[in-house]
């Protein structure tokens, strides 16, 4: 499991946590907060994921300096901010970020969307009108 101690700091929080991706998400409740990575590939990104969005950036940033984008993913700014895994802060950031979680920060932590079952398009005819079938 990486970077186990984030979850003894979340006790208080009773955290629970699902695996996604090959990485390890952590949720509070109804919110995913974090997610936990030390992969091989993208080890840049390694670490801990804040969940969270953009206009909370500003404000997180001044109390975690290393924080950034990740750069797994392209298109620049995401929600999702890491604290990386070599920085030389990182372990006192992470404490730091549990200790926001476990305070009910409304800066980390997102409710995760509903996904909608998708619904089979129905074919048409040329002219528009629905073809029977």
């Amino acid at each position: 499991m990486p970077h186990a101690f984030v979850l003894d700091a979340l006790e208080p929080a009773a955290p629970e946590t699902k695996p996604m991706f090959g990485l390890l998400a952590v949720y509070v409740k109804d919110r995913i907060v974090l997610i936990l990575r030390d992969r091989k590939d993208h080890p840049a990104d390694n670490g801990v994921w804040l969940a969270t969005t953009e206009e909370y950036h500003a404000s997180l940033k001044r109390e975690f300096p290393s924080m950034r984008s990740l750069g797994e993913f392209e298109g620049g700014v995401t929600g999702w901010q890491v604290l990386p895994a070599d920085a030389d802060d990182f372990e006192e950031a992470a404490l730091h970020a549990c200790e926001l979680v476990v305070a009910g920060d409304p800066r980390i932590g997102k409710v995760p969307g509903v996904r909608r079952p998708s619904t089979p398009k129905t074919a048409t005819r040329k002219g528009g009108g629905k073809t029977r079938g």
